[in-house]
């Protein structure tokens, strides 16, 4: 198997012994992402903003995999409050066509830099 290190401009880069994302063939990994402007290094101002960011970043890596929000079988959400979950969900349901990917969502004791939410995503290519 081979792995391929996916990384794009539009998102921020990893900031530890992680990679934003792996390609792994017919696979493809994405790292969970906060709601980081890629630019500035800052996290939006508030939940909603945050969720829209974090899948901005989702889908810069995507396309950096030649993928598309369609392609995504599996997410995860944290959530630092799962009091943000229907804010959250409404942000989600703007971006994932239907059939919807499968997903889970917890809240966590807390995210990195303070974050109100994290997504990671798997995606898998047409056969």
């Amino acid at each position: 198997m081979s792995k391929t290190v996916i990384a794009s401009a539009a998102a921020p880069a990893a900031v530890g012994p992680y990679s934003a994302g792996i390609d792994a063939g017919a696979t493809v990994y994405l790292s969970g992402q906060l709601g980081l402007n890629p630019e500035t290094g800052t996290l939006a101002e508030g939940v909603e903003a945050q969720a829209r960011q974090s899948l901005a970043n989702v889908g810069a890596l995507l396309e950096a995999a030649g993928l598309t929000y369609a392609d995504v079988v599996k997410t995860t959400v944290l959530l630092a409050d799962i009091s943000d979950f229907a804010a959250v969900n409404a942000v989600y349901a703007e971006v994932f066509p239907e059939p919807f990917p499968a997903r889970s969502c917890f809240a966590v004791g807390a995210l990195p830099m303070g974050g109100l939410v994290e997504i990671e995503v798997i995606a898998q290519r047409a056969q």
